[in-house]
């Protein structure tokens, strides 16, 4: 009888729209199961597809899967600055979210400060319904995705809510200094010299900043781009890393090296 008014009970408030997403724990999200039999994983034992994967969201600290990935994460525990170049698939923004997670949670830095530019890959977002915030919203998305790849999303909007994690575009960084914060400007190649000069020089005491980009994948004009400059500047200065990542290091589909090798 209980069990019948239970049912009666979900089926009235599913009526009435009482059941929301936020109603429910992210542990209790039901998830339909996924054959990877055939597809390829970097994360398999054997890193082919017979392998038997697992899921880098549950480990405490992620693996490098290449020299290049390798080289970035120990730059990154060692430098204050550093910039990560190479072509897309070879892991730059997950690594660095992900070493911004492993600080902030080891209580290294008191937040993270995640930016990207909003610049229009062919598409204008004038058409987007909403104010300026919904209308930025897809082009922060893909640092969105990272971050749930290292932490639940209950846990990430908590620590949003709290100020302990912060996504902005680039256009809201000026005139900032940033304290005791791990900061990781995504899609570089997309800022403008004068652009790259005035985020990087928001580093402040105690944190530390990954820049990450591929200078031969710029949505702006030819010529524009001042990731390429300024990396080649860097490569002077001792106390700042620069990371080019090969397309050897690309730990996406296989089909993305190769595509790459001829487009």
């Amino acid at each position: 009888m209980e069990a019948l008014m239970t049912k009666r009970a979900l089926k009235r408030m599913a009526r009435e729209g009482a059941q929301e997403i936020g109603q429910y724990d992210d542990a209790k999200v039901r998830r339909l199961p996924v054959d990877h039999r055939g597809g390829w994983s970097p994360l398999s034992d054997e890193g082919g597809a017979r392998g038997e994967s697992r899921d880098q969201s549950y480990l405490k600290t992620i693996k490098p899967k290449s020299p290049g990935q390798a080289q970035l994460m120990e730059a990154i525990d060692e430098k204050n600055l550093v910039m990560a170049l190479g072509p897309a698939g070879t892991g730059k923004t997950y690594i660095a979210i992900s070493k911004a997670v492993e600080a902030l949670e080891a209580g290294r830095v008191s937040r993270i400060v995640l930016s990207r530019p909003a610049v229009e890959a062919g598409e204008s977002i004038g058409y987007l319904p909403g104010d300026m915030e919904d209308k930025l919203a897809p082009y922060l998305r893909p640092l969105y995705d990272a971050l749930t790849d290292r932490l639940s999303v209950k846990r990430m909007r908590a620590l949003m809510a709290e100020g302990a994690i912060e996504i902005a575009p680039v256009g809201f960084m000026r005139g900032r200094t940033l304290n005791n914060a791990f900061v990781v400007i995504d899609e570089a190649q997309n800022c403008t010299y004068m652009q790259l000069k005035m985020l990087l020089t928001r580093l402040g005491w105690h944190s530390t900043m990954v820049v990450t980009g591929d200078p031969n994948q710029s949505d702006l004009l030819p010529g524009i781009s001042g990731l390429a400059d300024v990396a080649a500047k860097f490569d002077a200065v001792p106390n700042i890393a620069v990371v080019r990542l090969a397309d050897r290091d690309i730990v996406r589909h296989p089909l993305v090296a190769e595509m790459l090798g001829v487009l």
